[in-house]
């Protein structure tokens, strides 16, 4: 039987190494709990979405606030597998994928680092909903997002 440290390793693992586009992307992962997760993303110049203000881009946005809530809605159903076996919570982590994402930028992404937080606002046994935001390393709020993911 696998204990929780151990799968939420393995999502953390998952998330920051196995996805290629999250390896572009270059977030890491700050800390994971059963209805929270925090992401932490480098500004660099491949992320750059206008070049002459060196804002970034509102697809990395969008694509960091959809990891951070598809994380979190992985790391929900995860608590509620504690004791099964890795292979087992590895294959229904494949499984789960974004049904909808909301995001409204609010501010130019500006910074040198950027934090996004993640929380479950609904988590049933098929669907998890979760809200999610993304401030600069000054602590603006750059975004928001709503994220639905199918999770069973």
């Amino acid at each position: 039987m696998t204990d929780i440290d151990t799968l939420i390793n393995l999502l953390k693992t998952m998330w920051e190494e196995k996805l290629p586009f999250n390896r572009v992307l270059g977030f890491k992962v700050i800390s994971i709990t059963e209805d929270r997760v925090r992401v932490k993303l480098d500004m660099k110049e491949n992320l750059v979405g206008n070049y002459v203000y060196g804002t970034l881009h509102g697809g990395v946005i969008s694509a960091v606030l959809d990891a951070a809530g598809g994380m979190n809605s992985a790391a929900g159903v995860l608590y509620k597998m504690a004791g099964t076996p890795t292979g087992e919570a590895e294959k229904v982590l494949t499984k789960m994928g974004t049904i909808d994402l909301r995001v409204d930028y609010l501010r130019p992404g500006r910074g040198r680092y950027f934090l996004a937080d993640s929380a479950i606002m609904r988590a049933g046994n098929k669907v998890a909903v979760t809200r999610m935001e993304l401030h600069s390393d000054l602590g603006t709020l750059i975004a928001v997002g709503t994220g639905t993911y199918l999770v069973g």
